[in-house]
């Protein structure tokens, strides 16, 4: 039997207008217990882009923190999962996570980002009763998702208008 996998638990804050859902941390962030921790991973640049930031040198809890200032949060959809390796194709969820319930208790949010297919598989049903949240689906940071970088930063700089308070 696989080991179950878990979850972090959300960056937010009562400031968070932008809210960027991955699907289940994989092998290297779980190992690390950080958000986007394999270094081939386009997430911190991606971001980092929309933001304006630096945010690739930075260390873990100084990320954490720009990603804070700046109104981003994160979680994943998945809360509980089995899964061999980090693939999200090898996901077989055991628990969704309460997006629902942690959209209600945001009240600067006004969009949801889904990084991935198997995100926004399981984030866009669970959300699609908020018509006042745009729910923006977006190509994998993944190194696995092998799209060049310079299209997934086209997709990914949309998040920016939602940035402004």
């Amino acid at each position: 039997m696989d080991e179950i996998k878990r979850s972090f638990p959300p960056v937010t804050d009562a400031n968070t207008r932008l809210l960027v859902l991955g699907s289940l941390p994989g092998e290297e962030s779980l190992a690390r217990r950080q958000y986007y921790a394999n270094p081939r991973n386009h997430f911190w640049r991606l971001i980092g882009a929309v933001a304006g930031l630096d945010l690739v040198p930075l260390p873990y809890a100084d990320r954490l923190a720009a990603l804070l200032g700046a109104g981003i949060g994160l979680w994943d959809t998945v809360g509980t999962a089995t899964r061999r390796g980090s693939l999200d194709g090898a996901i077989r969820v055991r628990g969704a996570n309460d997006l629902a319930a942690l959209a209600e208790r945001l009240p600067a949010l006004r969009a949801v980002a889904f990084n991935g297919g198997k995100s926004a598989s399981l984030g866009l049903p669970q959300l699609a009763a908020r018509p006042d949240l745009a729910l923006i689906p977006l190509p994998s940071s993944s190194p696995a998702y092998t799209i060049p970088f310079e299209d997934k930063l086209a997709a990914w700089r949309r998040l920016a208008a939602f940035l402004s308070p």
